[in-house]
């Protein structure tokens, strides 16, 4: 018999569609899945030998995704700040992952992002970089799910030589993790200004063959869009419709700068938008057009983008961003309300991720994510609205607990999967070597 666990909560917020806010609660964990929600007098006749969890003035929501980072980069925090996009890639960015990235450089990075995150209530990180291998055994190590990438871009690097090899490397990491229940992987061109043609039918011919999502930066800045006209006589998103890449498969990043056609289109095809509100505008590249898209009916979820460009991997804050932003840039105050925000980052993000099914809500045969999010501090009462209290007010140091796939990670903000002042050890030294190396 799977061991049974009963959190009761002051609230709880199931994101299904159409439930609201429900109150004195419990919900009920049975190995890896939620087996109950219901009344807590009920829960505790239900189930009298459960461990119990009493959480009291707190709300339970879904575990968060994070539907676009790069975990790694997590070592490159703060490093080149005040930048545009391209001068941050080519004159800092690139030459530095040249010098420094491995396999360890990944894994230290990666699971300094991993217990970031699960501070946060980010129990999914879907993540763009080489080394997949080292992502992997940093998720595993953690706690923490992950959609790992084939990452490929069509230039050399130090973790590969040019396209083929990429492919070759990322599916030989998927052969290898593909069993593990807490890994997703996808297929991952970098950006249409770093992939040819043939590399990105290779990678959707990838994603068909393997049934994978494809992960890809699109229409980030304007001089994208303006190299794309030069070198295609197409812009990004017309080029990638013509390669067949634009469907359900496909998790297109940033789309800052989109026509209504080009919205139409997307919509049409049924490709996921992930809005990265913090990171576009640290580097000045705009912001989704977020109210048309949701006009439209895109499927508009939520991403942090790395540590390097963002520098917070906090979902919170792009919560709140991503419904404030919407407002003051439409002058309307009804687009984008608190509810619309937290299926960006919930229920929205397990559709963009295809794991709707077991993801993204807390429904009884669901996978158990779930979050604590604690209301009892001063600066979070009164409380009207425990959902909007969610984005208006609480912030990710108010997290307390996470459960994953059913096990508790964060206990009363203590991670117990990660020695945090041996990560923090390991991390310092790498960072150290490379001031020195610089």
């Amino acid at each position: 018999m799977s061991h049974t666990t009963v959190l009761k909560a002051r609230w709880i917020l199931p994101m299904t569609p159409g439930c609201q806010v429900l109150e004195q609660h419990a919900l009920v964990i049975q190995g890896e899945r939620i087996a109950a929600v219901l009344p807590q007098a009920q829960a505790a006749s239900a189930y009298p030998d459960a461990e119990q969890v009493d959480l009291g003035q707190h709300v339970l929501i879904p575990g968060l995704i994070n539907a676009h980072t790069h975990s790694a980069m997590s070592l490159l925090r703060g490093v080149a700040d005040d930048r545009a996009l391209m001068d941050w890639l080519q004159n800092h960015i690139w030459p530095l992952e040249k010098q420094w990235v491995s396999d360890d450089w990944v894994y230290q990075g990666s699971l300094l992002s991993a217990a970031e995150a699960l501070r946060g209530g980010v129990t999914y990180l879907n993540d763009m970089y080489f080394f997949p291998k080292a992502m992997a055994r940093a998720a595993l190590d953690s706690g923490i799910r992950a959609g790992v990438s084939i990452n490929v871009i069509d230039f050399p690097t130090g973790y590969g030589s040019g396209p083929d090899d990429y492919i070759a490397k990322g599916l030989e990491a998927y052969e290898q993790y593909k069993g593990e229940a807490l890994l997703d992987w996808t297929s991952a061109p970098h950006a249409p200004y770093t992939v040819s043609d043939e590399t990105f039918v290779k990678l959707r011919q990838l994603s068909e063959q393997h049934g994978l999502q494809m992960h890809c930066h699109i229409h980030e800045t304007q001089d994208e869009i303006e190299g794309s006209l030069k070198q295609y006589g197409v812009r990004p998103l017309e080029r990638l419709h013509k390669l067949g890449l634009l469907n359900e498969r496909m998790i297109a990043v940033h789309m800052v700068h989109l026509d209504e056609a080009e919205i139409e289109l997307i919509a049409k095809q049924g490709t996921h938008l992930v809005h990265n509100p913090s990171s576009n505008l640290k580097l000045a590249s705009g912001v989704a057009p977020v109210k048309a898209l949701e006009a439209a009916g895109v499927n508009t979820v939520l991403g942090t983008d790395g540590a390097a460009s963002n520098n917070r991997q906090d979902m919170f804050a792009e919560i709140r961003a991503a419904a404030l932003l919407a407002k003051g840039i439409t002058g309307d105050p009804l687009t984008v309300s608190a509810r619309t925000a937290l299926e960006m980052a919930t229920i929205r993000a397990a559709r963009a991720m295809g794991r709707e099914a077991d993801l993204g809500s807390l429904e009884v045969g669901k996978l158990a994510d779930v979050v604590a999010v604690s209301l009892d501090a001063l600066e979070c009462r009164p409380v009207y609205h425990a959902d909007a209290q969610l984005v208006y007010v609480a912030g990710r140091e108010h997290v307390s607990d996470v459960w994953v796939n059913g096990r508790r990670v964060l206990q009363q903000r203590q991670l117990t999967t990660i020695d945090v002042p041996a990560l923090l050890d390991r991390s310092e030294a790498i960072v150290t070597q490379m001031k020195a190396g610089r």
